[in-house]
């Protein structure tokens, strides 16, 4: 009997011992599979979606124009009998610049006053008779014709006579001029240029993408080399309504011109479009992006332990920052370090 004993406990012993290495052994089969699922899971670095004020700064480089530029052209011929200005000088609106031979056309005038005064008088007389019925239609008629025919001919003397001084219709500098004293001007023919820099016009090509951001009306700031550090303040005045082959619509901005630093037809600008800074959006680390910001694509987190690659549309970049106009919403986890080695729906364990 004790012998019996002896052996069932001898063998429950080996059963204890089977039954422990067959927990230890599964315990072991757990951990590994846990290594290896953890070994097959990417590290990632990952980054939320939120929203930003990005200091957007729209910046183009432009050419001065003058307000006015006007090119004067004599609208009669003869000989140029005095030079009133020379190039440089600011002339006032209707100042005469050339003052042409005019000996002929006062003749003319004289003759043509006196013409006209002739036929003001038989007319005058002519009409008192024809209301006493003491002369015919007809005769009132030809008085009338005759009194319209010399005010028509005194009317051009008096043009030509005009004419003979050739003036500026606005006020500017006289920046060039193409005959001297004793020069025969024929007429349409242009004498000189004068440009009105009182006020300025920078004329800048804006791109489709940032040109509907823009108002007429908007204050707009204005830089040059020349005057370093010194800020202009403008406004846009013109959004053309139409685009070149470039896709780029031609802006116009206007500022008056200033007495301490004076700018000049013809120079570079910087303007600075300050409406379209501080706005708020979507924005992701720019290194979240894989590929180009034109054709933008980002890993988004799903689940916790899996990757998805989505397509985004990006918009202005700044300080590191990306606009994001449409593929996100605000609080998506997105892989900003380790997506070079990702793919669509690969598994992924995120580093704190």
């Amino acid at each position: 009997m004790k012998k019996v004993w002896t052996t069932l406990a001898v063998i429950g012993m080996i059963g204890v011992i089977v039954l422990v290495l067959m927990n230890n052994k599964a315990k072991s089969n757990a951990k590994v599979a846990a290594q290896s699922e953890i070994t097959s899971a990417l590290p990632i670095t990952v980054a939320l979606v939120t929203k930003s004020e990005l200091d957007e700064e729209l910046s183009l480089v432009g050419t001065i124009a003058a307000n006015n530029d006007v090119n004067i052209a004599s609208e009669t011929q003869g000989r140029v009998k005095a030079v009133n200005a020379k190039v440089g000088d600011f002339v006032t609106a209707g100042s005469t610049i050339i003052h042409l031979d005019d000996e002929l056309k006062q003749a003319n005038l004289i003759s043509a006053e006196a013409n006209f005064e002739k036929s003001k008088a038989d007319f005058e007389r002519t009409q008192a008779l024809w209301k006493e019925k003491a002369v015919t239609d007809a005769q009132m008629d030809a008085a009338k014709l005759g009194y319209k025919s010399a005010e028509a001919q005194l009317i051009t003397a008096r043009r030509q006579l005009k004419d003979s001084r050739i003036s500026t219709p606005i006020s500017g500098f006289l920046t060039a001029r193409s005959v001297d004293v004793g020069a025969n001007v024929q007429n349409n023919m242009i004498i000189g240029t004068v440009v009105d820099i009182s006020t300025l016009k920078v004329k800048v090509n804006v791109g489709e993408s940032d040109v509907f951001k823009l108002k007429v009306g908007e204050k707009v700031q204005v830089s040059t080399e020349v005057y370093q550090g010194v800020k202009f303040d403008a406004k846009i005045t013109n959004i053309a309504a139409k685009g070149d082959e470039a896709h780029t619509y031609p802006v116009e901005i206007a500022l008056s011109n200033s007495k301490t630093s004076p700018l000049k037809a013809g120079m570079f600008a910087r303007v600075i479009f300050t409406s379209v800074q501080h706005q708020k959006s979507l924005t992701i680390p720019r290194e979240a992006i894989v590929g180009s910001v034109k054709d933008a694509k980002v890993y988004v987190v799903e689940g916790g332990n899996t990757v998805k690659l989505r397509n985004v549309v990006a918009g202005t970049e700044s300080g590191g920052l990306v606009s994001i106009l449409q593929g996100l919403k605000e609080g998506d986890s997105i892989v900003i370090n380790g997506q070079n080695n990702l793919k669509d729906g690969a598994a992924v364990a995120v580093i704190k």
